[in-house]
C-alpha cells in the first residue's frame, strides 16, 4: 500500500488529472475511488485536519444533494455538514490527497505537489 491516498472519482477531469500528475511524479497512490468507498464521520474529519479547513470549504455546493441536505442554511453544524458527506459523498470536493499528516485538494492539480 502506498503512503499517498487520492480519494478520487474517475468521472472528473481534474481528478484523472491529479491521479495522471502524481503518476508523472513517480508517486504510485492508493486510489479510493471514494463515491463507491466513502469516508466515515472520522476519516472525514481526519482528512480536514490535514486539509486546516472547516467542513463547509469542502462542500460541491452545485450537487443536488446540497440543498436536498438542507445544507444552503448557514446555520448547520460542522457534524451537520460533515454528516452529510457521509451520507451524499458527491458534496465531497474533489480530488483530496493525503500523505501522511498532510492533505491536499487537486484543485488546480499541482497543489498537490506541494506535500508529496
Amino acid at each position: 500500500m502506498s503512503d499517498v491516498i487520492i480519494y478520487h472519482n474517475p468521472r472528473c477531469s481534474k481528478s484523472r488529472e491529479t491521479l495522471q500528475l502524481l503518476k508523472d511524479q513517480g508517486v504510485d497512490p492508493t486510489v479510493v475511488e471514494y463515491l463507491n468507498e466513502p469516508l466515515d464521520a472520522a476519516g472525514l474529519k481526519d482528512v480536514l485536519g490535514k486539509l486546516g479547513i472547516a467542513p463547509r470549504a469542502l462542500l460541491r455546493t452545485k450537487e443536488s444533494e446540497y440543498k436536498q441536505a438542507g445544507l444552503d442554511d448557514q446555520g448547520k453544524s460542522d457534524d451537520d455538514i460533515i454528516a452529510a458527506m457521509v451520507q451524499y459523498p458527491r458534496l465531497m470536493e474533489r480530488p483530496l490527497v493525503v500523505k501522511g499528516n498532510k492533505a491536499a485538494l487537486g484543485r488546480p492539480p499541482v497543489q498537490v505537489l506541494d506535500i508529496l
